[in-house]
């Protein structure tokens, strides 16, 4: 880690924050003033040349599928800086299954994926709800997706993933106010390095959607933000498709 003079910035923590829309959501916080915490587990160079943008920007390495890493990254940066204002978690995994292929979606794959795109974001939440409750204006938000709101995604496991982890957030801005406020982003065909081969699905979504193109990391990232800004909501999920879930 880096360190900085500048202490007395808010911190967020951006759990998956290395590549795609985490890379973009670190670097937009990084622009409304945040000292920014990126966490990743496989994209370490990625995730160092990020911060590297960033004004006094940490890096952080931790498997973010294991139940203990949460609280190993909060006790860290409680202890580092001091703080915690905010927590986005874009982290995620999934597969590439037709979902009329039920056989060929094993117990492996259902694990991998609910260990990361659902216990991932409610251990983060346990560790960091005391520090966020303390900042006294927690912000916490997850990426979750267009799949878990309306019938599509890679696969079905990916999909009830989505839909779980928003429910999730509705019940956790519930539980959390009024100190903490909890929210979602859904966002459609996002182009990442995920979605670099997804050709079919590229052109498909852009002469379906109204928007008539696919989205990009940045555009969800301004929309994180601008629901930290948005003082009285919490446990919503918002959309972020270009209209395609408009369409019939």
């Amino acid at each position: 880690m880096a360190s900085t003079q500048r202490d007395s910035r808010p911190v967020a923590i951006v759990a998956g924050g290395s590549t795609g829309i985490g890379a973009s959501v670190s670097r937009r916080l990084d622009q409304e003033g945040y000292r920014v915490v990126v966490v990743s587990s496989k994209s370490v160079d990625e995730g160092k040349a990020v911060v590297a943008e960033l004004d006094g920007g940490w890096y952080m390495q931790a498997d973010l599928g294991e139940p203990g890493a949460p609280a190993e990254v909060v006790a860290r940066v409680e202890t580092e800086l001091g703080r915690l204002d905010a927590v986005v978690y874009a982290a995620g995994q999934t597969a590439r299954i037709a979902h009329a292929d039920i056989h060929a979606v094993t117990d492996e794959v259902w694990e991998g994926i609910l260990r990361l795109n659902v216990l991932g974001p409610w251990h983060f939440v346990q560790a960091a709800e005391p520090l966020l409750r303390k900042s006294g204006n927690g912000n916490i938000v997850v990426v979750g997706a267009l799949a878990g709101v309306d019938v599509g995604g890679s696969c079905i496991p990916y999909a009830v993933s989505k839909a779980a982890v928003h429910h999730m957030c509705k019940l956790l801005g519930g539980a959390l106010g009024p100190n903490i406020r909890v929210n979602a982003v859904a966002p459609g065909f996002i182009e990442t390095r995920w979605t670099r081969d997804w050709d079919e699905f590229r052109d498909q979504i852009s002469a379906r959607a109204p928007l008539r193109r696919t989205g990009r990391p940045e555009e969800v990232a301004e929309l994180v933000v601008g629901l930290m800004r948005a003082s009285y909501v919490t446990g919503q999920t918002i959309v972020a498709d270009g209209g395609l879930s408009l369409v019939p």
